[in-house]
């Protein structure tokens, strides 16, 4: 069994952390967030018919930026759209990862944080070029609906493939998403380990007294 050696209870704001590429990672994310939040109760479970709306908000954005048009009204915000929460937006072009940008927390409706994720991700991803007019036919849209971050007292409790990790440590900060597990085939070891080398750090840097390090989980709305 292995531990972590620091729980912590408070986080300063963050803004535009970049996480360092690596082969073993499944993409380059940046995140910025504001007044993180630790909260113990769970969040609202994201219905069919609102995963069915954040794609449609996120599509609909994307189109009205590219288009260099106003998006449409949304209409009105309920349920979980209209509670402030934290996302990511995915974009891939053909099957290929073409952008992906999110926000741990955000003080926003849900649906505000996934329409301005959208179009960052298409335009702001450093690694990529601006998504083109052209490319939309064929991009589609992934968007993860973050839930309230825990700090993690025991490593042993990781669900891989269940649990996503943002670790803070020496300056420098990695998140990767639940579905990178899956994805890596990593267990719990190896999503440390990644998580680590998002922050640009050593593999077993987890490890030392000063990393904080939390779990968070994620609704992930496919088109």
């Amino acid at each position: 069994m292995f531990r972590t050696r620091n729980v912590v209870t408070a986080f300063r704001t963050v803004k535009d952390a970049r996480h360092a590429p690596g082969p073993a990672v499944e993409c380059l994310r940046r995140f910025q967030y504001v007044r993180l939040k630790l909260l113990h109760g769970a969040a609202a479970t994201v219905t069919d018919d609102e995963r069915r709306r954040l794609l449609a908000i996120a599509r609909e954005s994307l189109a009205s930026l590219l288009e260099h048009r106003p998006a449409h009204d949304p209409g009105p915000l309920t349920g979980r759209l209209a509670e402030p929460g934290g996302a990511f937006v995915t974009l891939r072009t053909c099957g290929r990862l073409r952008g992906c940008i999110g926000y741990i927390d955000s003080p926003q409706p849900l649906a505000n944080v996934v329409a301005e994720l959208a179009r960052k991700s298409a335009r702001e991803d450093p690694r990529f070029a601006p998504l083109s007019s052209n490319e939309l036919p064929e991009t589609a849209v992934e968007v993860s609906v973050i839930s309230p971050l825990r700090p993690l007292v025991d490593a042993s409790t990781i669900r891989p493939g269940i649990d996503g990790l943002l670790l803070e440590l020496r300056g420098r900060r990695g998140l990767l998403l639940p579905q990178v597990a899956t994805e890596q085939g990593w267990d719990a070891a190896g999503l440390l380990a990644g998580t680590c080398q998002k922050a640009g750090l050593p593999a077993g840097a987890w490890k030392e007294p000063d990393a904080k390090i939390f779990t968070f989980t994620a609704e992930i709305c496919h088109e």
